[in-house]
Parts: structure tokens; C-alpha cells; sequence
């Protein structure tokens, strides 16, 4: 393992909401020297195709990406991603392309026609009290639905995951994960995908980040890992190591998190052990993906 190669770090605060352009969207990267993160294109609104072009045709040499998304959805708890679907794909590649192939006409990398599809919906919990028959666990309706195994180890560590099957309040990350799948995709292998495609010896790759790991890793507290102003900011960007952000710019809990986890990542990727989770096998790196910095 070579993880302590890279030489740029770059977090995404992703949104999955309706519309060409998001808030909700942040991109920062810093580099490996100990340098202040900095936000790409600040002030900015971002759309979900812009970060795929970034992706490809900006992106510096030897960088570490984190997506703040679900690279995929639950298997491990019912040997499949759709049960009792014949359809249901084998893997998180066959799934991305799925998903991309059903949503080919809805705009700006939405999947509203996916989670409306009459047999992926049965999944799903959806907004109007919409919630399909397999939505929870052991394919019943109700409850929180179900969850990786990358998930659970997330909680393990203070977070509070929700399952990438609910598109539900205002803490849901189900439509960011599910646009997010349409983007993996359409890059076509361009980019390593970790655990799903092996970490590569040289080039960048992509991991997926869940920005509360690097807020608690801070010092936050599990209920105060959003931070809107400067100061919070600073302070848990001292945590890392890292000079105070002094951009004069509107900052919103979206920029910061990019921001402090473009830093975390600077020293979370040094870590062997972070690449090693103990349930990690190669069936899972392959169906669910894992969550970096899980363990």
C-alpha cells in the first residue's frame, strides 16, 4: 500500500436536489505540505456536471477525491440490492450503469426516474408517504431501512448514518448518493473508484467520505459537525494542523465541510489502517463500497 502518495486532496460536498445548479455543491483541495485548504471556484454554484468535467479535465496529478456520497447501495444483509427483482444488478459498476441507463432523460444527472421505476421504487422511501413494500429490513416496510455494512461501522464511530434507500428529510443522503452513482459512471473508470476498483500505484482515485468523520475527528460533537462561521472552521482546522482559512468569502456549512475534509483526508490518508477495515472483504468492496475512514 502506497497511501501515503498522493499529492493533492480535494473533498466534494455533494447534493442530489432538483435543479441544474446547487448551494448545496462545494469543491476544496489542498495540498501536501500543510498549506490552508482552498475552495476551487469560490462562489461558484456548482452543478453535478461541472464536477464531472472537473473530475476529468482539472483535476491535478496524484490527487485524493472524496465524494460525500453513497458509492453504493445495501447487498451484504440481503445477498442482493433489489431482492425478489430479477433485474437486480451483481455489483456496484453494474448497479452505477443501471442507474445512468434508466435516468438517461432526466436532466442535470437527476434520478427521479429511477426512484419513481416501477420496480426500483418498491425500495424506496419517498416523499407524499410513499414508501415501497421493501423498503426495511428483511424486506418489510418501515423502520430506519437498510444499511451497509460500511454504514454500521459508521455508527460505531459516533455518526448517524441514514440508508441510501430513504429520500427523506432534510438529513437524507439517498438522491446525492443516487446522482452521485450516474457521475461514477460516466467517468467510465477514468478514475479508481476505492475499495470497488483496487487503490492504483500512481494517479488519483476516488473515495467515499462522510464529512461528520472529520468533523468528530476534530473535536466536534456527533450533533455540532455543521459549521457556519470562521471561527468554528479555524478551530477545527487546528485540530489537523492546518493554518486558519483566511479566504474572504461567504462561507456556508457546505464550503466548510469541503474544507475540513480536503484537510482530514491530508492526514486520514496516511493511515494504513484506514484502507484495511476489518469487514471489508473482497464481495463487499465489490457490491457496497465502503465508507473511508469506517473502521
Amino acid at each position: 500500500m502506497q497511501a501515503g502518495r498522493f499529492r493533492h486532496f480535494a473533498a466534494v460536498d455533494w447534493s442530489g436536489a432538483a435543479g441544474e445548479r446547487q448551494a448545496g455543491i462545494a469543491v476544496a483541495l489542498c495540498g501536501p505540505e500543510g498549506d490552508a485548504p482552498r475552495l476551487i471556484r469560490a462562489g461558484h454554484r456548482w452543478s453535478r456536471a461541472d464536477v464531472l468535467a472537473w473530475l476529468v479535465d482539472a483535476l491535478p496529478e496524484d490527487t485524493l477525491v472524496g465524494l460525500d456520497l453513497g458509492i453504493s447501495l445495501p447487498f451484504a444483509d440481503s445477498g442482493a440490492f433489489f431482492p425478489a427483482w430479477d433485474a437486480s444488478p451483481p455489483d456496484a459498476r453494474t448497479l452505477w450503469a443501471m442507474i445512468d441507463t434508466i435516468c438517461a432523460t432526466d436532466p442535470h444527472l437527476g434520478a427521479t426516474a429511477f426512484v419513481d421505476h416501477p420496480e426500483a421504487s418498491r425500495y424506496f422511501r419517498r416523499h407524499g408517504g410513499r414508501e415501497g413494500e421493501r423498503f426495511g429490513a428483511n424486506g418489510q416496510p418501515g423502520g430506519r431501512g437498510r444499511f451497509r455494512v460500511t454504514e454500521h461501522a459508521q455508527q460505531l464511530v459516533g455518526c448517524k448514518p441514514y440508508s441510501n434507500f430513504n429520500l427523506v428529510g432534510a438529513a437524507q443522503v439517498g438522491k446525492s448518493s443516487l446522482t452521485g452513482m450516474r457521475v461514477l459512471h460516466r467517468l467510465g473508470g477514468t478514475l479508481p473508484v476505492w475499495p470497488i476498483d483496487p487503490l492504483p500505484a500512481t494517479g488519483s482515485a476516488i473515495v467515499e467520505i462522510y464529512t461528520s468523520l472529520a468533523a468528530i475527528e476534530a473535536g466536534r460533537s456527533s450533533g455540532r459537525t455543521k459549521m457556519r462561521t470562521r471561527a468554528d472552521l479555524n478551530a477545527a482546522l487546528a485540530a489537523f494542523d492546518s493554518p486558519p482559512f483566511h479566504a474572504r468569502v461567504p462561507l456556508s456549512d457546505h464550503t466548510t465541510d469541503a474544507l475540513l475534509t480536503a484537510t482530514w483526508l491530508r492526514r486520514a490518508a496516511t493511515r494504513e489502517e484506514l484502507w484495511a477495515p476489518n469487514a471489508l472483504t473482497d464481495k463487499i468492496a465489490r457490491t457496497e463500497g465502503w465508507t473511508f475512514g469506517a473502521i
